[in-house]
């Protein structure tokens, strides 16, 4: 078998929208990026294999490059195809300039000098081909840790007594205990009758009790998708991932014949259009950074010096034997939305090159419950990248970042459009100095430093359709960037994925509050020219390179996707 030798500034493992985030916010702030994926497809959790929506902080929606994301998805797969959902995923990847995938590629071992990671030796099963990757800057998002039995980091699992964190929903004494994993079913709708003979080898559930009271009779229902055929958290989630999908499969099989055969409920049209084979994974393996992230500080609101990512998902605490388990499924035990969630719970305590996102961050089973969740995931991912770039172009270590540049990595997370609480971005001299105007009322929010509405305050700036927001000098200025956050509904929005396909089912809508079609003018010499236009525009945040030398500059814009007025969060220059 070949060998292929590789040389980048930064590595990332796995490819799930952790790994995603992380690969594309690196290759965007100027470094040679790897993304490995030992999947066929990108996503994880949410992809075509698994098919879990992506879920997050309750009430304050995830910007940055999720939010890219979901909105490429509602503009090209309105009708939510998974299939498409995975070539909107793969197209930002293997598209973006800086950063070279390799799917269907598992790493397999690690080269460790002192406390650094050297290279990574991985296997490309497609191409019968070896791997190996060198790079400054390491990043496993892998979800089960893979580096960390490879590389030494120091790392955990279970649940936590009670007592070494003092947290009130551990066991008293530890165990190995964790939340188990998942096969997903979607059904459809059809005209006609559509039969469902069981298999022998699966499982039967003649009524309600035998399924210990889960509810089965609202399937057809957009938000059911079945997350509680959950099984495997009293065994290795890890080793025995192969054992555990084979029972889910009984389970799984055994719920839809109940369904279609021994229900009430008429499914007589309804047929199984997927059910999963890789099981949706919750926990495994957790890193130990510099912080471990606990119960006690995700309900006290995490309001770290070092916070660069939010969660406000409910510490959703699934019983470890899951289906198995007569009560219910989970708790969800109530946090404040947003809570910090703080850098150095995102590189290794003892590997000086190792960052990490995802359901793998240093925190404790507890803190975790809540953080799992794939938009939290996603923002990890984009902090780690960020951070990543700026450790490698200051030739510095994921904690050096901490010790020397926690203020950049923060100001460049806010640039790029990810939501940092209690933080406001700075903005460029350029436009502070400038005399702004507008053709409506209030507008001094365009620069603010704030791209959202927090609480009572709107921070957004109203404009009629054709109306404009400007900028001007008292002579002229050397213009190359413009930079517009615009409104995408973050208070208004539903799941990016269906769960099931009913024959009236609606196309997902593109915001109606964003804005469609809008042009930017510059005055050169006492008169206005056109220097960018756009007509369907389907983004949040828009960077806009122009390079002009203006006495003024302007955004005027004309469209929205339905909504009546245009509103805008920020309009910036550089």
């Amino acid at each position: 078998m070949k060998t292929e030798e590789h040389r980048f500034d930064f590595c990332v493992i796995g490819g799930g929208l952790a790994g995603l985030c992380a690969a594309i916010a690196a290759a965007r702030r100027g470094i040679k990026t790897a993304l490995v994926q030992d999947r066929a497809v990108l996503g994880g959790n949410a992809s075509s294999e698994i098919r879990m929506w992506v879920c997050g902080a309750r009430g304050n929606k995830e910007t940055g490059i999720i939010e890219e994301l979901l909105l490429d998805n509602l503009y090209h797969n309105p009708g939510c195809s998974f299939p498409l959902w995975d070539a909107v995923l793969y197209g930002k990847v293997r598209y973006q300039a800086n950063l070279e995938l390799f799917l269907n590629t598992s790493c397999v071992d690690a080269k460790v000098e002192g406390d650094r990671i050297k290279a990574v030796k991985c296997w490309q099963l497609t191409s019968y081909t070896w791997h190996r990757i060198e790079a400054d800057v390491f990043a496993d998002c892998s979800g089960d840790s893979i580096l960390a039995p490879l590389t030494g980091a120091e790392c955990r699992t279970g649940r936590e007594a009670y007592a070494e964190f003092d947290e009130d929903i551990e066991p008293e004494i530890a165990d190995s205990n964790t939340m188990g994993m998942s096969l997903l079913l979607q059904p459809q709708e059809g005209t006609s009758n559509n039969t469902f003979r069981p298999f022998l080898w699966a499982n039967i559930y003649p009524n309600v009790k035998s399924m210990n009271n889960r509810l089965c009779d609202d399937f057809n229902q957009e938000f059911q998708n079945f997350w509680w055929l959950e099984l495997g958290g009293q065994r290795d989630t890890i080793k025995e991932t192969e054992s555990i999908r084979d029972d889910l499969l009984k389970l799984t099989l055994g719920i839809w014949d109940h369904i279609k055969n021994r229900s009430d409920t008429d499914a007589s049209k309804w047929g199984l259009d997927f059910m999963g084979f890789l099981p949706g994974k919750r926990e495994s393996l957790r890193y130990v950074g510099d912080h471990i992230l606990c119960q006690n500080e995700v309900r006290a609101e995490g309001r770290f010096d070092d916070l660069v990512a939010y969660g406000g998902w409910p510490m959703d605490d699934h019983h470890p034997a899951g289906f198995n388990y007569p009560g219910k499924p989970t708790v969800f035990h109530p946090v404040p939305s947003p809570f910090g969630i703080p850098y150095r719970c995102l590189y290794s305590k003892n590997i000086s090159n190792l960052l990490f996102a995802g359901r793998n961050i240093s925190v404790t089973h507890a803190a975790m419950s809540s953080t799992r969740v794939m938009a939290t995931c996603a923002i990890l991912g984009q902090a780690v990248g960020t951070a990543a770039a700026i450790a490698v172009q200051h030739n510095t270590s994921p904690r050096g970042v901490h010790e020397n540049h926690l203020r950049e990595l923060q100001q460049t997370l806010m640039y790029d459009d990810a939501y940092l609480p209690w933080h406001q971005r700075e903005v460029s001299g350029l436009s502070k100095t400038a005399e702004l105007a507008s053709s409506e009322g209030s507008f001094e929010n365009l620069r603010n430093g704030i791209g959202r509405s927090i609480g009572d305050a709107d921070n957004s700036c109203v404009l009629k359709k054709g109306g404009f927001a400007e900028y001007s000098f008292e002579r002229s200025k050397t213009i190359r960037t413009v930079r517009i956050v615009f409104d995408s509904d973050l208070s208004n929005r539903t799941l990016n994925m269906r769960a099931n396909y009913p024959l009236d089912r609606q196309e997902r809508a593109m915001p109606s509050a964003l804005v469609k079609a809008f042009r930017l003018e510059a005055r050169v010499d006492g008169q206005w020219l056109n220097v960018y236009s756009e007509e369907e525009n389907f983004q949040r945040l828009r960077v806009i390179f122009i390079d002009v030398e203006a006495e003024a500059i302007r955004l005027i814009p004309e469209e929205t996707w339905g909504a009546k007025e245009c509103r805008i969060f920020e309009f910036n220059l550089g």
